[in-house]
């Protein structure tokens, strides 16, 4: 790179080193490390980040992954993973058999406009034809565990607080950092620095090292907020994704009201179900709603048999911001490179983030392992500088009709009379299904593969 050689940075030539074994790299703890280098730093253990480490370490880097909070910890997340998120684990490497609690779904059911209409997963040979659910509460300790053993060092409890600048050139080369104890809070223990020729930014949605960059959310594109909570429920074994298209409930007079946003009823498989709701920013009511709310309001017109109410709430509701189609770029620039929710890549047409983390997670990996191969720091910044292209090249034109998708939803009548018209015709229906969940064959298919190929081809990929 031109602002740090690779061996100034990490003390060795990259890919010099072989990947440790997994029995030599157990996660580390902060104070294990004071001060320390790698060829390249993640901060965040998310789905993105675990992911990028897992497969650098794959390629014979050291990676060093930063998690400021202890696993297992929470995240807002509907906890359904689409054969999109599927394909990503099984390339990974991930395991997922029924025994170890994955949770595996046949499709989408779709309610809304009076109708229910359950749309199978297209058999295709490009994705697995099932989905999986799993609670975040363990997913993400099971990615940060595969990447450690692939030869990835992890640090829990280490709170990223800055990047270190190279003087001359502005560029990251490393991170400040201090260790948290066991309830989040500053273990009051010396400030840990770690360097590295690279950084990659897979801290979510707020990224404060992106946002100490200097790279700003990008307001041109959409933003959703999702709730979710969960219940003790019968409905906990269902083989189905829920979503709901309108979400009513019932004034003081008893007159039906509908409420902004969409639902979701996905069922956990361990004798609970998440429920929750999303809504965009193209929405009039985003920002001056009180979304917790709106949740009860729309659960308590639930099938009682479903036992979702208060004293068979399993824990708070609790809420997140969905950063979608490329809100903040560019991806890479001066040493930081942007990964998952840092990077703006949910899905704007169905708020999906978790397939579309890890396959940023991939496709940087890939740009990085053929950067670090280069002998010379402007060989290997060329390679580094690809990645926005990359990016854009595999999803920029489909996020961009995804922003279109989300305008246009965000208008109350033009999604009653999608729902109105469109639900009852389930040929449209189908075709909808693999838009919004971005399941075309890439090469050949049907005619609604090849429609939805051509249509993200001609969009601009900004």
């Amino acid at each position: 790179m031109s602002h740090s050689s690779i061996s100034a940075a990490t003390g060795s030539t990259a890919g010099a080193r072989s990947a440790p074994s997994a029995q030599s790299v157990p996660s580390a703890t902060p104070s294990s490390q004071r001060v320390g280098t790698a060829d390249v730093i993640v901060v965040g253990a998310g789905p993105s980040g675990s992911a990028t480490a897992a497969y650098l370490a794959m390629a014979g880097l050291d990676v060093l992954l930063l998690e400021k909070a202890a696993f297992p910890r929470e995240k807002v997340c509907g906890d359904g993973l689409t054969p999109r998120a599927v394909r990503e684990l099984i390339t990974l490497g991930i395991p997922t058999p029924a025994e170890d609690g994955w949770i595996k779904n046949h499709g989408l059911r779709i309610v809304g406009g009076g109708v229910r209409l359950e749309l199978p997963w297209p058999d295709l040979a490009s994705f697995p034809p099932y989905g999986l659910v799993r609670t975040r509460l363990d997913f993400d300790e099971i990615l940060a565990r595969h990447a450690v053993k692939h030869g990835a060092r992890l640090l829990e409890s280490t709170s990223v607080t800055g990047p270190i600048l190279d003087e001359r050139t502005g560029a990251i080369i490393g991170v400040r950092a201090k260790a948290m104890d066991a309830g989040g809070k500053d273990a009051g223990a010396p400030a840990l620095e770690f360097r590295a020729p690279l950084v990659v930014a897979a801290d979510g949605n707020s990224s404060r090292l992106s946002m100490s960059m200097h790279r700003p959310r990008r307001d041109d594109r959409p933003m959703g907020v999702a709730v979710r909570t969960y219940y003790t429920s019968p409905r906990h074994d269902d083989d189905y994704l829920e979503s709901w298209l309108e979400l009513w409930s019932r004034d003081s007079q008893g007159r039906r009201v509908l409420l902004p946003g969409y639902g979701w009823i996905f069922g956990v498989g361990d004798g609970t179900s998440n429920v929750g709701l999303g809504i965009l920013n193209t929405s009039a009511a985003f920002g001056k709603t009180d979304y917790k709310d709106v949740l009860k309001r729309w659960v308590d017109t639930l099938p009682p048999e479903w036992a979702f109410n208060e004293a068979t709430m399993t824990g708070p509701v609790r809420g997140a911001a969905l950063p979608m189609g490329f809100n903040r770029q560019p991806h890479y620039d001066l040493g930081l490179l942007l990964v998952g929710d840092a990077g703006g890549m949910v899905n704007p047409f169905n708020g999906e983030g978790i397939a579309y983390a890890m396959e940023s997670g991939r496709l940087a990996s890939e740009v990085i392992a053929q950067a670090f191969a280069r002998q010379t720091d402007a060989g290997r910044e060329k390679v580094l500088q690809s990645y926005p292209r990359v990016m854009k090249d595999a999803l920029g034109g489909y996020y961009t009709l995804g922003r279109g998708f989300a305008t246009m939803i965000g208008h109350p009548e033009i999604m009653r009379l999608a729902v109105k018209y469109g639900l009852p015709r389930t040929t449209m229906m189908k075709l909808l299904l693999k838009i919004m969940a971005n399941l075309a064959e890439p090469h050949g298919g049907d005619a609604g593969d090849r429609l939805i190929n051509a249509l993200s081809k001609m969009a601009p990929d900004a």
